[in-house]
């Protein structure tokens, strides 16, 4: 399918208001420790792969029925089916590639009206989680690979894409659109983002869009 522009956003902090890995944490008790993990990643402090590995083995035990409750706390960042609405209305696709799970984002997704979507995959054993990521996991470079691959499968030259994020492992994916949006960023991000958006509304991207 051709598309006159793709639209590229980061999942955790960004399509939603949550940090996913922290939900799953706080189903093994282990919440606030996870989420300082997950702040020093996001502001670039630490490598994101290496912090992910170490994070995802404090989810060591979680039952996968647990990622029902996990679900139902997520909570959509206000505009966004505004914003995914308006893409469509224009010709465009919707991507979110994130370095959350697979898990969680499967189910979250279509319902916001993203059309395609890659993430981590946690492993689990006889219904719990093994506290490792199964596969390759998506960082920085994936990130923005990811984003040129798009654009390739659905015909969108470069220029005519658009990247939206909030950490430190979206850089390199707001550096290769034509466009990069730093949406409620850590400070680092919004110092190298062409654009920076401080309100928490998707809604407020609508105007940028071709």
């Amino acid at each position: 399918m051709t598309a006159r522009f793709l639209v590229v956003l980061d999942a955790d902090s960004t399509l939603i208001r949550n940090e996913v890995i922290e939900l799953i944490a706080d189903e093994a008790g282990r919440g606030a420790e996870v989420a300082a993990a997950t702040e020093q990643a996001m502001r670039g402090e630490v490598d994101f792969a290496t912090s992910l590995r170490s994070r995802v083995a404090a989810l060591e035990g979680v039952p996968l029925s647990a990622f029902a409750r996990v679900r139902a706390r997520v909570e959509p960042t206000p505009g966004v089916t505004d914003l995914t609405t308006a893409v469509h209305e224009r010709g465009g696709v919707v991507g979110v590639v994130s370095g959350g799970f697979h898990e969680i984002l499967d189910d979250v997704a279509p319902a916001l009206g993203v059309d395609v979507w890659r993430a981590n995959r946690l492993d689990a054993a006889d219904g719990i989680l093994t506290g490792r990521v199964a596969g390759d996991i998506v960082d920085a470079q994936a990130k923005a690979d990811q984003l040129t691959a798009w654009a390739e499968q659905h015909g969108v030259a470069p220029h005519r894409t658009i990247a939206i994020g909030d950490g430190a492992n979206d850089l390199r994916m707001i550096e290769r659109a034509g466009l990069g949006v730093a949406f409620n960023a850590k400070p680092a991000v919004r110092r190298a983002a062409p654009i920076a958006i401080g309100p928490v509304d998707l809604a407020q991207l609508i105007p940028l869009l071709p």
